[in-house]
């Protein structure tokens, strides 16, 4: 993400997005950059799923709701004016992507960081998502993105272009936030020894990886542990979605004739889930290994678990964005607007997630009943 510093103090998310710099030829320019993105976040809080639907929100909400996002003020009526589609569109193509992200994401890690009720130590789920109408195949924007377990919150976001992959992007991505005590959980694309090694070297940090065949003599090694000797030290279950679930968790310390060759790694973990299909009466069994640099004194066997299960939270944002918001099915593809409306719907997720909404669907019928409401969340009263 690029440098962009955050105003001190800044009271709204429109405050904010003035750290957003404007590459527009300031010729015939009328709209302020930071109202312009203020209007689209806040049309996305009312569930627009497009460019053309930011514009007609904009173009229905009363005056008043137009002076509190900072639009351009006609200096002979007196009249606000809200952007039309067409000036929204070329700003969301043209738009430092980045710096966008960074702006967004700084004032949303000051809004977590108030959050009540924090664990004992944060947890954030890294994982990667592929905007699908965005190009055909191969040209399609990926993107990488960081989640907050506790809050739901998106706390950064970074592209992942045909000339790299996730792999060169974890740092990048990571490198802003203040990481230390924080434990990071990824899939096994992100069981790296290069990013064990930063994670635990330079950030100060816990990581909770993911191992399977993408790292064979690890797996092996884990798979051959003697795992029939270990108790069981954590087990939930959950019914719901036409299936009932049991997970147990197997912990056992990695030293000695029994050390990882994984940097750091100090406890290797077993996870077996059992699921009964309701519809079918049919059991299955799922194996999972994962591997930490945290001891057992450090963390125990029932947050271990809680944060292996909590790293699906991401999962869960993707889907709010796929049928909430109908995102695979979006076919804006030029220039930075697909990443931009990626980033207007994580702002927008993230602020009702920090609200205490549960139900984002629910969330986006209610703000769209009351064009101010949406105001609250960007922190302007």
């Amino acid at each position: 993400m690029a440098p962009v510093t955050e105003p001190e103090g800044a009271r709204s998310l429109v405050e904010a997005l003035q750290q957003v710099p404007d590459q527009r030829d300031p010729r015939g320019v009328i709209h302020v950059l930071a109202g312009v993105l203020a209007v689209a976040v806040a049309a996305v809080l009312t569930g627009a799923r497009s460019v053309t639907a930011i514009g007609e929100w904009a173009a229905d909400v009363p005056q008043g709701v137009l002076a509190d996002l900072a639009v351009f003020r006609d200096p002979f009526t007196g009249q606000y004016r809200p952007p039309v589609t067409s000036t929204i569109r070329r700003i969301l193509v043209d738009v430092d992507a980045d710096a966008l992200d960074t702006a967004v994401s700084r004032w949303i890690i000051a809004s977590a960081a108030s959050a009540t009720g924090m664990p004992r130590r944060r947890a954030y789920s890294v994982d990667g998502k592929t905007l699908r109408g965005s190009g055909r195949a191969g040209t399609q924007k990926h993107l990488l993105a960081v989640l907050d377990q506790h809050t739901g919150a998106v706390l950064g976001q970074v592209d992942v272009d045909g000339k790299t992959n996730e792999i060169t992007r974890f740092a990048p991505l990571l490198d802003a936030l203040d990481l230390t005590g924080a434990v990071v959980t990824a899939d096994a694309l992100h069981t790296q020894r290069e990013h064990a090694r930063w994670l635990v070297d330079t950030k100060r940090a816990a990581y909770l990886f993911t191992v399977k065949y993408n790292q064979p003599g690890l797996y092996r090694q884990l798979k051959n542990l003697p795992w029939s000797r270990v108790p069981v030290q954590d087990e939930t279950s959950e019914r719901g979605h036409g299936r009932y679930d049991i997970r147990r968790l197997q912990a056992v310390t990695c030293t000695g004739a029994l050390a990882l060759d994984f940097p750091h790694a100090t406890q290797a973990l077993r996870i077996r889930r059992r699921r009964l299909n309701l519809s079918t009466g049919r059991w299955s069994t799922v194996t999972v290994y994962a591997i930490t640099n945290l001891s057992a004194a450090q963390a125990t066997p029932a947050e271990l678990a809680d944060w292996l299960r909590r790293h699906w939270t991401i999962e869960a944002l993707h889907h709010v964005r796929d049928v909430t918001y109908d995102e695979d099915a979006s076919q804006v593809r030029t220039g930075n607007a697909p990443r931009a409306m990626a980033t207007l719907r994580n702002t927008a997720i993230s602020l009702l997630r920090l609200a205490g909404i549960t139900t984002i669907a629910k969330a986006l019928r209610h703000n769209a009943r009351d064009p101010y409401r949406p105001l609250r969340l960007l922190g302007i009263e």
